[in-house]
């Protein structure tokens, strides 16, 4: 005796085409995203990621993933804009909850508070927001080195004070212990618009022959469908 068993898949074309032209879609818009997002301070640039069911489940085989490769670094004429040159996030604290960022574009409010540019608090390395025991009238006068400690030059006595270290965590919350950070400098985009254009190309073409194919599928249909009601 001989047992046979299998799985067989069998579907319309014309749903397949559809099928296809979504996930296509979806391809496409992931790599608008990165595009609109080349010239952003602190934007980390999306992968999408295809499974081997996708053929099969269309857009619920997608995912996302992201790029935590360092971007462009360019100097900026505000002394509170700092960049990471290392992977890692800044810590920040709001009425939504804590959150992380690479765009270090900083202000100081009268209180001395440390705000991001939403107003969002910034942490320091204990989870605690930063606050400026000295409020200075020249933001100039807040230094920041490479290991994230923040100070402030104290005009009574001359001298730099120690006000905190900046919370820079990796994707785990963890601490980062040499976050490289720079003062005076923003983080743009890690996007490289001539690679989002190519990888765009064979994508457009896909969707374009799954186009073709449905219009093709969806004419035949009609002349079937027109030849039943000619005979009935």
């Amino acid at each position: 005796m001989r047992i046979n068993g299998g799985i067989r898949f069998v579907e319309h074309g014309i749903t397949a085409s559809i099928r296809a032209m979504h996930v296509d879609s979806e391809l496409i818009s992931v790599a608008n995203e990165n595009i609109n997002g080349f010239d952003k301070v602190g934007y980390q640039r999306k992968d999408a990621i295809v499974s081997s069911l996708t053929e099969f489940i269309g857009v619920h085989g997608l995912s996302t993933t992201v790029d935590d490769k360092v971007g462009r670094i360019n100097i900026s004429e505000n002394p509170l804009d700092i960049a990471l040159a290392s992977k890692g996030y800044f810590q920040t604290e709001s009425a939504e909850g804590i959150k992380i960022t690479r765009d270090g574009r900083f202000k100081l409010d009268k209180e001395g508070n440390l705000l991001t540019l939403d107003d969002s608090r910034v942490l320091s390395n204990t989870g605690v927001p930063i606050k400026l025991h000295i409020v200075p009238d020249d933001p100039k006068q807040v230094k920041i080195n490479d290991s994230g400690l923040v100070s402030v030059f104290n005009p009574k006595s001359g001298k730099l004070e120690k006000v905190a270290y900046l919370g820079i965590v990796d994707t785990n919350g963890m601490l980062v212990m040499e976050p490289k950070v720079k003062q005076g400098y923003n983080e743009f985009s890690n996007v490289a618009l001539q690679e989002e254009f190519i990888n765009m190309m064979p994508v457009i073409k896909n969707f374009d022959a799954n186009r073709q194919l449905f219009m093709i599928q969806n004419q035949n249909l009609q002349k079937v469908i027109s030849q039943l009601g000619t005979t009935s």
